[in-house]
């Protein structure tokens, strides 16, 4: 029999050394590794369903097991030799079992060192309100939110509680106690902690994400009774951010959200990484600051007009997604092409870089 567990730890080590960002096992292929936005097969011989199932099982503990059987998919994190950790989702597809493994860096980055634009740091600087990381999936949205709750940590004394599924980055306090809260291990659900947050004192809260409407609507209160909350949402842009927000709640209480929400939030991140000329990933931003002219727009439900004002307000420290790839091809950072296929308006994009 197979032993699955040094197979394991081999393609964990391969992971790591060769500093891929995802690992894939599936039947009816070799070991996949996704490196700089690419997928990179490996050299060997397909999986059959008995490795892939082997493999899973020496992935997970014998409580995970059992989760699995029934619920046909689990996420956890899983610290391989104490040098590296992996956020990982096993799932069933057409009844085989197939594993996606997500490396996390053990050292959390800076601002600086992510190049992330300089005007991150004034998302850190309030002590009350609501920040929002969005993008889709993969696109570097837990390590940016890690960077920030990081240099929290070490400019000022804080007591900050994050709620994660599964906990990525581990931080090690500095200048503030942070408690990390992983759902199914330390909590049963992001809405259960977050209430649970309001009698533990905190006064940064971080969100890993915001699955459902009871999740965002004690966000937004919490952000509005004097705390710091960050949290991430799978939207394209600012102004889709602020519909998905509202439109997850019922007619009769939209309204309300809408008030909330221009009251309390500070701005909103939307993130891609491009794959750079040079090699890499660099990250192509668009921000949009809780002005007054943007709060009024969220109020009085014109967020169509969201991203008229956020073209037009550099000044204020505003760039939409066209303008950040222009400035990328520009600077020859990355290519037009693949400006282009990341852009959501490739003919506003294309005037921009003419």
């Amino acid at each position: 029999m197979p032993d699955y567990t040094s197979q394991l730890k081999d393609l964990l080590a391969l992971t790591v050394q060769e500093q891929a960002s995802d690992l894939h096992i599936s039947v009816g292929h070799p070991p996949v590794l996704r490196i700089s936005g690419r997928l990179i097969p490996l050299k060997g011989k397909a999986f059959f369903a008995e490795d892939t199932a082997g493999l899973a099982q020496a992935l997970m503990q014998e409580e995970q097991r059992q989760r699995f059987v029934p619920e046909k998919e689990i996420d956890f994190s899983y610290t391989f030799l104490g040098k590296a950790r992996f956020r990982v989702n096993i799932f069933l597809q057409k009844g085989y079992v197939s594993c996606a493994l997500r490396l996390i860096p053990t050292k959390i980055k800076t601002i600086e060192e992510l190049n992330l634009p300089p005007s991150f740091h004034n998302f850190i600087k309030y002590t009350q309100g609501f920040v929002l990381i969005t993008g889709p999936s993969s696109q570097g949205k837990s390590t940016t939110l890690a960077a920030l709750i990081d240099e929290i940590n070490h400019t000022r004394a804080e007591h900050i509680i994050t709620i994660e599924d599964p906990i990525e980055y581990i931080f090690e306090d500095d200048r503030s106690i942070i408690e990390q809260r992983e759902v199914y291990q330390d909590t049963l659900s992001f809405s259960r902690a977050l209430r649970a947050t309001f009698r533990q004192d905190p006064d940064v809260i971080m969100v890993g994400e915001m699955r459902d409407p009871e999740t965002m609507s004690i966000a937004i209160t919490a952000a509005e009774t004097g705390h710091l909350v960050f949290a991430t949402l799978h939207t394209n842009s600012a102004s889709q951010t602020i519909h998905r927000i509202v439109d997850s709640f019922p007619p009769e209480q939209q309204q309300q959200i809408r008030a909330q929400l221009s009251g309390s939030l500070l701005g909103v991140i939307s993130q891609r990484l491009i794959p750079r000329i040079k090699g890499g990933l660099i990250p192509a931003c668009e921000i949009m600051i809780t002005t007054s002219a943007v709060a009024n727009l969220i109020r009085e439900n014109k967020i169509h007009e969201l991203d008229l004002v956020i073209e037009t307000s550099a000044e204020a420290g505003m760039i939409s997604l066209n303008r950040a790839l222009s400035n990328l091809v520009k600077s020859r950072e990355i290519s037009l092409e693949n400006a282009l296929s990341y852009s959501l308006n490739s003919a506003e994009l294309r005037k921009l870089i003419r």
